[in-house]
């Protein structure tokens, strides 16, 4: 690397839902090291979701960090799924399990949906949460846990606390809101805004800084800045944002603010993503989803933990339509990527906006069937990023802010590479979209 870069370094850690990822990225956006600590995702119930927060939001960074092995980077952001929710000891170790998105600890009993139906969850995880643990130091999502593991501060960014309304209004912690719940304000984390610097790493002269949500950082990074650019995140969860010049609402679907001043982005969050696709490679036999013929393959409906977008329905199952004696393992991974691939088309028909360009991120940019599936779904090039640890790439941009190597948040863009372009194939173009109509026959969705 150039001595520039080499002096420029900063890292990025991602808390993901199977994994922590962490990328040391110099100033022109490359990355020279790479780490992963894997970790378990638990399933008490069907309708539970959950991490030890321990092995999770406080080991798995502290590991990933060491095993990037740069003790000179200026400094180290983290980012992190939404919501979640632990208690924790005055020593900052977790004592009650990491609660997760979806669970059903994060329910409203008898509310309506809300227009964000996270909305709400994060002070039902801390509700729960404080019921188990009444005596805890605090009660902290998983990136309080990492900073305070990293550096001594229990510390998060203003959207990761904007997604816990009530419980944050937008300035500070609702005393009320959290005494309802069961917490005190001083029990909660410190909020600030991202790429700021937060304080020390310890063993390092490295600056900690504020990160923010994993969906926010891969797409500053991601170059999916222009009307009708479309960011499909693959990743536990499937994410779809279409960039649109005009914020609009659409049934179904969420809408929410671009880093670029003026855009808005409409989609939202999937299960069909690796949630569904490492259970069916879990339960399906080992086989090449190319080799499958397109006119016999079958339909899935991904939904075995219920489904977000555009449902947002967690009773919801997962369904294998029309199968039959010619049917091998081959066509049956087919049909799950292809299911994957409908979530995207769905999202973005409903949405309404036309479509400039597709880019993928996120570590299942790796599984190239996956790729494919989602080009024949929606008939369009899928363009992959470069680098699958996008959350952790726009991590590591924050902390060059946090050190003053950046101002301007739009400068991201700079860091965005194409990887490949993955083709629609012609001779699955009909075949896919017969099933897509299936797909929504089967799934109720007024599109069809």
């Amino acid at each position: 690397m150039s001595r520039f870069d080499a002096q420029g370094l900063t890292i990025g850690i991602d808390i993901g839902t199977t994994a922590a990822k962490a990328v040391a990225v110099g100033e022109s956006g490359r990355v020279h090291a790479r780490a992963r600590i894997p970790h378990r995702l638990r399933v008490p119930s069907p309708d539970q979701f959950e991490h030890d927060a321990e092995e999770a939001w406080r080991r798995g960074p502290v590991a990933a960090l060491e095993q990037l092995n740069t003790p000179d980077a200026k400094a180290v952001a983290v980012s992190s799924m939404v919501p979640s929710m632990t208690a924790v000891d005055a020593v900052g170790r977790p004592i009650t399990p990491g609660l997760l998105y979806g669970d059903s600890r994060g329910r409203v009993p008898g509310a309506a949906e809300p227009p964000l139906p996270a909305l709400g969850e994060a002070a039902e995880f801390l509700r729960w949460t404080a019921a188990q643990a009444p005596d805890a130091a605090g009660y902290w999502p998983a990136p309080a846990v990492a900073n305070h593991a990293l550096a001594g501060e229990a510390v998060i960014d203003f959207a990761t606390a904007v997604t816990s309304l009530p419980l944050f209004d937008g300035a500070g912690w609702n005393a009320a809101a959290c005494a309802e719940r069961g917490a005190r304000v001083d029990q909660m984390p410190r909020v600030e805004t991202f790429g700021t610097a937060a304080g020390e790493v310890r063993g390092s002269s490295g600056v900690l800084a504020v990160g923010a949500i994993d969906a926010l950082c891969e797409q500053i990074v991601a170059g999916a800045d222009h009307d009708g650019d479309v960011l499909v995140l693959c990743g536990t969860t499937l994410i779809v944002w279409t960039t649109v010049s005009e914020a609009r609402q659409v049934p179904g679907l969420w809408t929410i603010p671009h880093t670029t001043a003026g855009k808005s982005q409409i989609g939202g969050a999937s299960n069909a993503g690796g949630l569904f696709l490492n259970w069916v490679d879990r339960v399906v036999a080992q086989a090449d989803p190319d080799a499958a013929d397109p006119r016999l393959v079958p339909v899935w409906l991904p939904y075995i933990r219920g489904e977000r977008t555009p449902f947002h329905d967690p009773d919801r199952r997962a369904k294998l339509d029309g199968v039959d004696l010619t049917h091998d393992a081959a066509a049956l991974r087919r049909a799950a990527y292809e299911a994957s691939g409908f979530a995207v088309r769905q999202i973005l028909e409903l949405g309404g906006a036309p479509v400039r360009r597709i880019i993928a991120t996120g570590g299942g940019t790796r599984v190239a069937p996956w790729m494919q599936a989602i080009a024949d779904a929606t008939g369009r090039p899928v363009e992959v990023s470069a680098a699958a640890e996008g959350a952790a790439l726009g991590a590591a941009f924050l902390a060059r802010m946090a050190v003053g190597l950046e101002s301007v948040i739009t400068d991201a863009s700079r860091w965005a590479a194409v990887e490949r372009v993955v083709e629609p194939r012609p001779e699955w173009l009909a075949p896919t979209r017969d099933r897509y109509r299936r797909f929504l026959e089967l799934s109720g969705s007024k599109l069809c």
